[in-house]
């Protein structure tokens, strides 16, 4: 019979095997089958007393089960059948399965009689419990019972897997299924519960199995395990497909509930490796079912996979030397996944395998990663082997699939590394069939992937990372167009993979893919970026490794420069859409598109186009007042907020350094839009107080400065408070104006192009922007590096034109600017006197300056200018300049009477050769002068003291000039009385036909809103008085005079009162 073995290399299994098939031929081929009566009753015997080994009980067992499927006489069958219950103790799995395989055998020809028996056997007192309080004592111990139990179970599927097909269907549902089903539950105080016995369990595992299996199948032909001898502990575990497409040829009532009832052996299984084969058993039986009619629900499907996963996957590895039923476990598993899968043959269902699978293939445990990456290769096999694709479609779980099988091209087990690399280029395989290749098209780039395994060898990340690339621009030439942002969202979510190398692989990838294909994603950025962005915030939430943390972050910062590179103005587009303020991603990614040379001037220039084509801000109702306020505008807000980011990385100088003549001028004019302008009403809140426009662009401006080397300026303008005064709307100019003087003095080389920018500013719509830059004009032409970059001329022409601008502010910084030539220029003034002249005494005559601020400016630029001019450019204004400032003598504001005076002196400069034209000028203003030697405003006094001095010459009288001279210097006191008495005297003797016109303007003063002046007003009367002789006694008209002393003689202010009293004294000898 084994020709070819030996006692040494004797197979026992397939000895019983070949021996059982002897005998089963032997029984058919015999015509006369009375002998086979007496072969039953002598197996039977045999058997009762077999007392040996387990193994050959069992084929004893399977012998008399032979013998009985071939017995002719139904009697005799069912005879022996009881006899076989009547004896059964079930205590060892030998008698279990001895007992089971005899049954199943007998039922091929005697389906009715074992049935019958069973079901007697079944409702036996075997297994009832009897209530009577003794009869505990007469019990058979409940453990034993749960074997018999276990035995009938297996009986039960032994008999379905044996009985043919057409009698199965008609006993299944009541003779079956409902006996199964029924002894799965136990009575716990009356209660049905669970069984909790693991033989049971393992029984009923069994029995489903073979039930669904020959279901399946279709025919009890097909099912081995009756036929070979063995223990039956494989049964149920054939590879058989039943059919080519969803379903099998079979249909189960009871399948929902058979199935639950495998997910719940289980889910009770202990998270430990196996120590039986209920796991595999379960599984094998479930793979079954789902082959069968009708199909599960999706929440039953779920379930199915939850616990047939959790069950095999989750176990830790086993000792060494007991994996065999672990490795059962998987194949059940598979066979289980294949079933599922089958199915639902779709990328759907395939899709919904690999949600269940992905969890573990990302497990943070070695070995559930290696395991479930294991099914899932096994899982893509099938699904290729079986795949029909009649028509060219979409295959949509490609993204996903790859998004989380190759990652772990980088896992730290070698085994995962390769069974990854052969699951994405399964997965592209089956893409090829998706788009009509043939399943045996073997694709060069797609098989080129094999030699990378020898990459995948090296532990060292970097070669890894280098692999993963390569991988990710496989993939990037191979999926379709329309997934491509898919699989990079998919490659997102695996940033957070326990096995941190795998992130990064993943990173990797989508940075290929988007090298590769990035040109194609230009309608996909906003989606793309908005899940970069969440990625980033979780990435910051989570609390692990900190160089992982940064290690994406660049991965992330990479991926948008990459992006930028490709769609610059969709990225920067999309990026300042993004939330005010900038949060950290958003602001890690706008400082990703300052590292890369070639990128950051594209940027930097679509940032300007951006703060240039926007209005900054609109007019709006206030809701607390009522009246109007400018808010400022989202768009120009954003751009100033990135290149604020953009100027803190260093890699972003050389690009700022190219473009300073233009970005300057443009944050410069994005400041000066900002004065006063309140945030939107869409950002106004708490969390944004901090976030305001003015400051925004100070800071921006700020930093562009540092970042193009001119740390010195922003320091030079730091140390004058120019950066705060720049945000306040009163003195925004003075703080451009210490901007201009720090780089006309620091970086003068670079104005040229700045001036160049700004000067057509000056002709702007937008007020705000004309002054700021008529105010950083103004302040250069006071440092001579305009004169040396040959920029005098063009900044003069440019304010020269502003004599009639709308704004009042604009026109006095331009009269500043004017003005300013005297310092930074005094060679030139004499030049240009003639154009600078006329600009300045038109200043002086604005109807709209009601605070006399042009005045102010105008007469300052004068005082400023005259020493540098010749007389022949000043005669013509002596006449009409004294007239125009004589009013500010008096006024209430000391700048206007400081500069007035001022400006008064150096007009009398130009007088000594024309005395006749400028003399009786200083002569009305004489009085004016002295008696502001008392003014309260140390300023005024200077003033006067220098007019006084410039005067002298022009008076006619060496004593007075001589006096002026001495006695008026600054830094020396004065003796207002003494020098009024003197210089009286003089006035009295040099010009005697004065007196009624100085009495009559020192009556005029008695009424001056200060005291010191009406002191002074009477003190000088006095001493007129005093001096003058009895021809002049006939100017003086007395009554008036002492009329006005007697009235301010009530003054208020008693050093006023003496000096009144002294005049009134003074006068005594002209009554």
């Amino acid at each position: 019979m084994l020709p070819e073995t030996d006692e040494d290399s004797l197979d026992q299994e397939q000895w019983e095997e070949r021996l059982l098939q002897f005998f089963q031929d032997s029984l058919e081929s015999l015509p006369d089958k009375s002998w086979i009566c007496p072969l039953v009753t002598e197996s039977s015997r045999q058997l009762r007393a077999c007392d040996g080994a387990p193994r050959e009980k069992v084929f004893l067992y399977r012998v008399l089960g032979l013998s009985l499927s071939r017995c002719p006489h139904p009697g005799l069958v069912l005879e022996q059948l009881q006899e076989l219950l009547d004896g059964a103790r079930g205590r060892h799995e030998a008698d279990r399965e001895g007992l089971s395989l005899c049954f199943g055998i007998c039922a091929r020809n005697h389906l009715e009689e074992t049935l019958e028996k069973l079901e007697e056997f079944g409702k036996s007192d075997v297994f009832r419990k009897s209530q009577g309080l003794f009869s505990i004592f007469k019990e058979k111990n409940e453990a034993d019972q749960e074997r018999l139990r276990a035995a009938l179970v297996l009986c039960y599927g032994r008999v379905a897997a044996a009985a043919p097909p057409e009698l199965l269907r008609s006993r299944l549902e009541q003779q079956l299924l409902q006996r199964l089903l029924q002894h799965s539950k136990t009575k716990v105080l009356g209660i049905k519960v669970e069984t909790k016995d693991p033989v049971l369990k393992l029984s009923l595992a069994r029995s489903v199995s073979m039930i669904s299996q020959a279901l399946a199948c279709g025919s009890s032909g097909n099912n081995s395990g009756n036929n070979s001898g063995n223990s039956g502990n494989n049964s149920g575990n054939s590879g058989h497909y039943p059919g080519n497409g969803p379903g099998g040829c079979g249909s189960i009532a009871h399948k929902a509930e058979l199935v639950a009832l495998m997910v719940e052996f289980l889910r009770a299984e202990p998270p430990e490796a196996p120590r039986t084969r209920l796991r595999e058993h379960a599984l094998s039986a479930c793979a079954h079912l789902v082959s069968l009619e009708p199909p599960l629900s999706d929440r039953e499907r779920s379930e199915l996979l939850e616990a047939a996963l959790g069950s095999v996957l989750a176990p830790p590895p086993p000792p060494p030397g007991a994996q065999d039923l672990l490795v059962a476990a998987l194949g059940a598993l598979s066979q289980l996944l294949r079933e599922l899968l089958r199915r639902r043959l779709s990328p759907g269902g395939l899709q919904e395998i690999f949600a269940h699978l992905g969890p573990w293939i990302r497990s943070p445990r070695p070995p559930e990663r290696l395991r479930a990456l294991g099914a899932g290769k096994a899982l893509l096999g099938t699904f290729l082997q079986h795949l029909r694709v009649c028509s060219v479609t979409p295959f949509q779980a490609l993204g996903p699939l790859l998004a989380l099988l190759a990652p772990r091209c980088s896992d730290g087990i070698p085994q995962i590394r390769r069974d990854s690399l052969d699951c994405v280029r399964t997965l592209l395989r089956i893409q090829l069939c998706y788009q009509g290749f043939s399943r045996d098209h073997r694709d060069e780039l797609v098989e080129g992937l094999e030699e990378l395994k020898e990459g995948l060898e090296n532990p060292d990340f970097s070669v890894l990372f280098h692999t993963c690339s390569r991988i990710g621009l496989v993939v990037g030439r191979r999926i379709p167009p329309e997934q491509l942002l898919g699989l990079l969202l998919a490659l997102l979510e695996s940033w957070d993979d326990p096995e941190r190398d795998c992130a990064r692989a993943a990173a990797a990838i989508g940075n290929a893919l988007i090298r590769e294909r990035g040109a194609i994603l230009q309608e996909k950025i906003p989606e793309l970026l908005a899940a970069l962005h969440a990625r980033l915030q979780f990435l910051q939430q989570d609390g692990d490794d900190q160089d992982v943390q940064l290690q994406l972050q660049r991965a992330a910062q990479g991926w948008v420069l990459l992006l930028a590179l490709q769609h610059p103005q969709s990225v920067v587009g999309t990026l300042l859409g993004s939330p005010l303020p900038f949060d950290g991603p958003t602001r890690a990614l706008w400082r990703a598109l300052g590292a890369e040379p070639s990128l950051t001037p594209q940027v930097l220039e679509l940032l300007r186009e951006r703060l240039s084509r926007e209005a900054p801000d609109r007019e709006s109702k206030s809701l607390l007042s009522g009246g109007c306020e400018r808010l400022g505008t989202v768009p120009p807000l954003a751009a100033t907020l990135a290149l604020d980011e953009l100027m803190a990385v260093p890699e972003a100088a050389a690009a700022v350094l190219e473009q300073f003549p233009e970005l300057f001028p443009a944050l410069l004019l994005r400041l000066g839009c900002t004065l006063g302008v309140r945030l939107p009403r869409a950002l106004q809140g708490r969390d944004r107080a901090g976030l305001q426009p003015c400051s925004c662009a100070v800071q921006a401006l700020r930093a562009m400065l540092a970042r193009a080397g001119n740390d010195d300026v922003v320091r030079d303008v730091g140390s004058a408070g120019g950066w705060e005064l720049m945000e306040i709307p009163e003195r925004h100019h003075d703080g451009i104006a210490l901007l201009a003087r720090a780089m006309a003095r620091l970086c003068g080389p670079r104005l040229p192009p700045i001036v160049r920018s700004l000067i057509p500013v000056l002709g702007s719509a937008l007020e705000c922007q004309r002054v700021t830059s008529s105010a950083f004009l103004a302040e250069l032409l006071s440092h001579n590096v305009v004169n040396d970059l040959v920029l005098l001329e063009p900044i003069l022409e440019a304010l020269t034109g502003l004599e009639k601008d709308s704004c009042l502010l604009v026109r006095v910084l331009a009269l500043r600017g004017l003005g300013n030539v005297a310092s930074g220029s005094p060679e030139q003034i004499r030049r240009l006197g003639s154009q600078l002249l006329p600009s300045l005494e038109r200043g002086l005559d604005a109807a709209d300056d009601r605070q006399n601020r042009l005045a102010l400016e105008a007469m300052g630029s004068l005082s400023r200018l005259l020493p540098g001019l010749e007389e022949r450019d000043v005669r013509p204004l002596l006449l009409r300049l004294p007239l125009r400032i004589r009013p500010f003598f008096d006024s209430e504001h000391a700048e206007l009477r400081h500069r007035s005076i001022l400006l008064f002196g150096n007009l009398s400069r130009f007088s000594r050769a024309d005395s006749e034209v400028f003399s009786e000028q200083i002569l009305n203003g004489l009085v004016t002068l002295l008696l502001h030697l008392q003014d309260p405003q140390p300023d005024v006094v200077k003033a006067c003291k220098f007019a006084l001095r410039m005067c002298g010459p022009s008076l006619g009288c060496e004593g007075l000039r001589e006096m002026f001279g001495n006695h008026l210097r600054e830094e020396r006191g004065l003796h207002y009385g003494e020098f009024i008495n003197d210089a009286a005297k003089f006035l009295m003797r040099s010009h005697p036909s004065l007196l009624s016109r100085l009495i009559s303007t020192n009556l005029f003063y008695f009424k001056s809103p200060w005291w010191e002046l009406r002191a002074a007003a009477a003190m000088f009367t006095g001493f007129l008085v005093l001096h003058m002789d009895e021809e002049q006694e006939q100017q003086v008209d007395l009554e008036q005079l002492i009329s006005a002393l007697q009235l301010l003689l009530k003054d208020p202010v008693p050093a006023v009162r003496v000096k009144v009293a002294e005049t009134l004294g003074r006068l005594v000898r002209l009554l």
